[in-house]
């Protein structure tokens, strides 16, 4: 009880030593209390503490209660349990990674969803989620359109139909997005603002100077 206690105590520091203390001796009766403390736990660093312990109890306790968060009303219940179902890694739960967190939004949910997704898909699932991914090239600021990209690389090859579908879109946003991504797939320390700095010239300057400005 003096464990579950300090889990709320006002003092991040206190927080983050239970946390690490229920992680250091896992006991599945702490599962709902983590769980439950992950959706509102102010300090990413306390979050974070809260995932590795639910990692350490076993995946058949913690994965249904987590499954259950991902219908939250709340983003961050959503989007944390999302990081953690990536940092278990149980392949049951691919299923619960629908359509509607993928294109969540809140792009920390949607952000949280695609890298949870790139860990669980099956092999068969992959050319799908790729196609899925893809249509939300040229959202939101440079983080959100660098996760994406960083989440169809982890992909692999596969992405390359729906790269080439991208690169001819007529959204110059959406253009040099599939291009910084496709320029990552082959390379992965390309200069990915680079190439989204020449979207931008190419909106403001219209699209018959594409072709000098995205070199």
């Amino acid at each position: 009880m003096r464990l579950l206690d300090a889990l709320a105590a006002g003092s991040s520091s206190t927080r983050l030593a239970a946390a690490l203390a229920v992680g250091t001796h896992p006991e599945p009766g702490f599962v709902d209390a983590l769980v439950e403390r992950c959706a509102i736990e102010p300090d990413f660093f306390v979050r974070d503490m809260l995932t590795w312990a639910l990692t350490r109890l076993p995946s058949e306790i913690t994965v249904p209660k987590l499954r259950v968060e991902l219908g939250s009303e709340h983003a961050q219940a959503r989007s944390q349990a999302l990081h953690t179902l990536s940092k278990i890694g149980d392949p049951s739960a691919w299923p619960a990674i629908t359509r509607s967190l993928l294109h969540d939004a809140d792009d920390e949910v949607a952000r949280s969803a695609w890298r949870a997704a790139v860990v669980l898909v099956p092999d068969g699932a992959k050319q799908g989620l790729a196609a899925e991914l893809a249509m939300q090239f040229g959202r939101g600021d440079r983080e959100v359109r660098l996760s994406l990209s960083r989440a169809l690389v982890a992909l692999g090859d596969v992405v390359e139909p729906v790269l080439r579908t991208a690169m001819a879109s007529h959204d110059p946003m959406v253009r040099a997005h599939a291009r910084a991504t496709e320029r990552l797939l082959r390379d992965p320390d390309a200069g990915f603002d680079l190439v989204v700095d020449a979207a931008r010239r190419v909106v403001a300057l219209g699209p018959e100077r594409e072709e000098t400005t995205a070199c």
